[in-house]
């Protein structure tokens, strides 16, 4: 490359064509000496130019699947020393229940969250169908206390708080119920290839739905031994037999505490069956919930317009909501119903 009719990398020509001037020195060959690096040499930056990451925090920690064990948890609490002496003082049956209590809490979630992982409920996360997921909740949220404000009574109020809680606690057996339907017909639906990947995945859902069911039964079963024990054994193991059963009972009660919430929202597992599970079972459960609801408290308060929207809107956005994301699961990652 040429600048002017001149290359800018070469000496520059003579004048009038004559030879190319004598260099301005006589040559002198390079000379042994050390090599252009050293290892040895100090480096002229720090080896490690940014600071490492602080620990997680406190309830960082807490939120995870693995509690820190008690010496940790209770150096977390960062209280000093005075203010331990006043709560032992002062609290101290609070502060013995915390010193046995927690143990006992970390030692039934540990299984529970091995069982129901906190992530199980999705196999492929999604951040715009949970973006999508929340919006919806909080629109339906927000629209049921503006109907409750605008046409509610307060025995309007009282039933839909029972309803919460009738909710609450026949979820997980309305899912033990319901999942095995939906399981099957997408079993059908599936090719004998996808049988047999789903088979695995089927036995631990099905090993952990007996997990939860096991942990429910034992507690009328432990409730009744200690009523046993206390009624028509003897006085010594009348007085200390019911304190013996309680220690496994908080401990079955704790267990179900912590498993309950990832086993509803990964229907006991069945994600790993299929990544569309959840959404189906998300899209059948709405419209057996809506069916309990006005069986058992009747339709919503207001005008027949506003209660058909309330009755029929709620499960419709959730169904709307669950095929939605089945097609882009099947458009963005390739999971077919069929497949």
């Amino acid at each position: 490359m040429s600048f002017g009719g001149h290359n800018p990398y070469q000496p520059p020509r003579p004048p009038n064509g004559g030879p190319y001037p004598p260099p301005p020195g006589p040559y002198v060959p390079p000379q042994p000496g050390p090599p252009p690096y050293n290892p040895n040499a100090p480096y002229p930056y720090p080896a490690y130019p940014y600071a490492p990451h602080p620990p997680p925090g406190l309830l960082r920690r807490m939120r995870g699947d693995e509690w820190p064990p008690l010496r940790e948890f209770l150096s977390g609490l960062r209280l000093h020393g005075c203010l331990w002496a006043m709560a032992v003082m002062c609290a101290w049956p609070m502060v013995v229940g915390l010193l046995v209590g927690y143990p006992l809490a970390r030692s039934a979630r540990r299984p529970a969250r091995r069982i129901f992982p906190s992530g199980g409920h999705r196999r492929l996360a999604d951040d715009g169908v949970a973006r999508v997921q929340r919006t919806r909740a909080w629109t339906a949220t927000v629209m049921s206390l503006l109907i409750l404000a605008a046409y509610g009574k307060p025995e309007d109020v009282d039933q839909a708080q029972q309803q919460f809680m009738m909710r609450l606690t026949i979820t997980p057996w309305l899912l033990l119920l319901s999942a095995p339907v939906v399981v099957a017909a997408l079993f059908r639906l599936s090719s004998p290839a996808a049988r047999r990947a789903m088979r695995p995945h089927l036995r631990t859902a099905g090993k952990s739905a007996l997990w939860y069911v096991g942990a429910f039964t034992t507690v009328p079963l432990l409730g009744g031994a200690i009523y046993y024990a206390h009624t028509y054994m003897g006085e010594d193991v009348g007085l200390w037999g019911p304190f013996v059963l309680l220690v496994p009972l908080l401990w079955v009660l704790l267990f179900i505490v912590f498993a309950t919430g990832p086993a509803v929202r990964s229907a006991f597992n069945t994600a790993d069956v299929h990544a569309a599970l959840p959404a189906l079972l998300t899209g059948a459960l709405v419209w057996e919930f809506a069916a309990i609801g006005l069986a058992t408290g009747g339709p919503p308060p207001g005008p027949p317009l506003v209660q058909l929207a309330a009755l029929v809107g709620g499960p419709a956005s959730v169904t709307v909501v669950a095929w939605w994301e089945v097609r882009r699961l099947r458009t963005r990652y390739g999971v077919r119903l069929r497949g």
